[in-house]
């Protein structure tokens, strides 16, 4: 019997636990793409930017460096779409808390573009 009250989830261990986050991650990459227009663009970018990367003249460490500052960008943004949905699911009526919510996790999207773009530049051309 599983004495976790927090979820009927949580007991789940081993194989099972893993192939679970599998799925609960397949549908969350899934649900992003289908909903969210800014996740779309930034995949398209990372399928791009990625392979860029690779055939660049750029050491190991740095070509690690520019794909990941472009995965960042991806997670920030998977974020950022959690919290807007959660936002809205609550209420859908404006308030400031709810504004504030939203506008930090665009900022975080924003300084996560920006990263790029340093990144980029310092390694190809520094």
């Amino acid at each position: 019997m599983n004495n976790n009250t927090e979820s009927p989830y949580k007991g789940k261990t081993g194989l099972i636990r893993l192939w679970n986050a599998f799925g609960y991650s397949r549908a969350g990459l899934t649900a992003a793409y289908r909903h969210e227009d800014a996740f779309r663009q930034e995949v398209w970018l990372a399928l791009v930017l990625i392979p860029l990367a690779l055939f660049l003249p750029a050491s190991g460490i740095g070509k690690a460096l520019m794909i990941a500052s472009v995965l960042i960008v991806i997670i920030v943004e998977l974020l950022n779409s959690a919290i807007e949905a959660t936002v809205d699911r609550v209420s859908l009526e404006d308030h400031t808390l709810s504004a504030r919510a939203k506008d930090i996790g665009s900022a975080a999207v924003f300084i996560s573009l920006v990263n790029v773009v340093a990144v980029w530049a310092l390694v190809l051309f520094f």
